[in-house]
């Protein structure tokens, strides 16, 4: 419950009452998903956008059915950009000399704040095509360059994924330097959100890293790789998305916040033989003590305990020698319950695949998980989690499940 010392919005474990998450209702641009720019746009596949509309639309009324407020990315978007201070954060950022050359800076500047804040929100989000400006050859090298239907801006359909740019821990949150280029103009609306929007604006939430203009790579971050234990720890997946330095700086934001909301963070390496490309895609927490762990994780994976070392954001490292009784000694319990569905390797990659471990909890031992991967949701109901399904035949396609969809905002501990 919050009271007078704990903020409004803070998430305080995986597993506990979630009570208000931002998630985007895909829209124009996964209809620009094509077979020649899914790879470059980190898709697999082209997606039927009106379907996977209708498999979002479900998901965010079952969350609801829950009790669970959700809060919709493109319309605090929108709110942002019918302010002065809000446009002018994120068009200076996305139109400028270095983002489409300083010829095209006043036409497509022109025609973006020719649309109201909706509008804006769809465009900057959907992506600005040649066609959807009128120039004459010879306006700039760019202009020459592009074909009718490519992008001067780019659609971002990896917004559907609001678990990755910002992750709360405890009272306060983390904004994350992408490691895709195709997913770092993303950050430039979570930031404008965080910072403009009054739900976040006047907050008074503390932030551990990001949040600026710096450069930060390598040391990039996503939170799909960060997990709210509980009991001041954090687990952090380090891999592909959240490289050893993107580890150390959050870590160490961590550790020099004053209040020392983060007492301990486990850092498990991911492995490169199943590749994994976020923690939450080789295992979730279902309740206070248990995990869904993908069934052929190396048993030996290699770990570490932080803990900090006086007030400046220095830490101590020790290598586990079990990741599981790390995790158990860290919450203060006898042990901690690993699920591994009773699964053929074969039928393991493909439920990996559908991320068949990418659990959303709503309260303890109740989640949320695609229905195609019905080996996995059968074996949770077994032992006893309540599995609410969601329909996964588009969505899946992204390789994100209902967890990297929603961003936890207000979540209460797990007890």
């Amino acid at each position: 419950m919050t009271t007078s010392s704990t903020p409004a919005l803070h998430v305080d474990s995986e597993v506990g009452v979630l009570k208000q998450v931002v998630v985007h209702r895909p829209g124009v641009e996964l209809t620009r998903l094509t077979p020649s720019n899914v790879d470059e746009l980190l898709f697999d596949d082209v997606m039927w956008a009106t379907r996977a509309r209708e498999e979002h639309d479900s998901f965010v009324s079952k969350l609801r059915d829950k009790g669970v407020v959700v809060h919709q990315f493109a319309a605090l978007l929108a709110e942002v950009l019918g302010t002065e201070d809000g446009r002018e954060f994120v068009l200076s950022r996305t139109t400028n000399e270095h983002t489409v050359g300083p010829q095209l800076v006043e036409p497509l500047r022109e025609l973006l704040e020719s649309l109201d804040g909706a509008g804006l929100a769809e465009a900057l989000v959907g992506g600005v095509l040649k066609h959807d400006l009128s120039l004459p050859a010879g306006s700039s090298l760019l202009w020459d360059y592009l074909d009718d239907e490519d992008f001067v801006l780019a659609p971002l359909p990896n917004t559907l994924f609001q678990r990755d740019n910002v992750a709360f821990a405890y009272a306060g949150l983390s904004v994350h330097p992408m490691a895709k280029p195709a997913r770092e103009r993303e950050l430039i609306h979570s930031r404008a959100v965080l910072n403009f929007h009054p739900l976040f604006r006047d907050a008074g939430i503390h932030r551990y890293y990001g949040d600026d203009d710096t450069w930060h790579h390598p040391a990039t971050c996503a939170g799909g790789d960060i997990l709210v234990a509980g009991n001041g720890v954090v687990l952090i997946g380090m891999g592909p998305r959240t490289t050893p330095q993107g580890v150390g700086m959050l870590v160490s934001g961590y550790f020099s916040d004053p209040a020392k909301q983060v007492t301990k963070v486990i850092v498990v390496e991911l492995p490169k033989n199943p590749p994994l490309t976020h923690l939450d895609t080789a295992l979730t927490m279902l309740d206070a003590t248990t995990f869904s762990v993908y069934p052929y994780l190396d048993k030996g994976l290699t770990s570490y305990t932080l803990t900090p070392k006086g007030d400046g954001g220095s830490y101590g490292i020790e290598e586990n020698t079990d990741l599981f009784r790390a995790i158990s000694d860290a919450l203060g319990v006898d042990e901690v319950r690993v699920l591994q569905a009773p699964i053929d390797e074969m039928a393991a990659a493909r439920e990996q695949w559908d991320d068949g471990s990418n659990f959303l909890a709503v309260s303890p031992g109740v989640v949320f998980g695609y229905d195609r991967n019905q080996s996995t949701n059968t074996f949770l109901r077994r032992n006893g989690i309540e599995v609410v399904t969601v329909t996964g035949s588009e969505l899946g396609r992204g390789h994100g499940g209902p967890r990297a969809m929603t961003c936890p905002i207000e979540r209460g501990p797990a007890s």
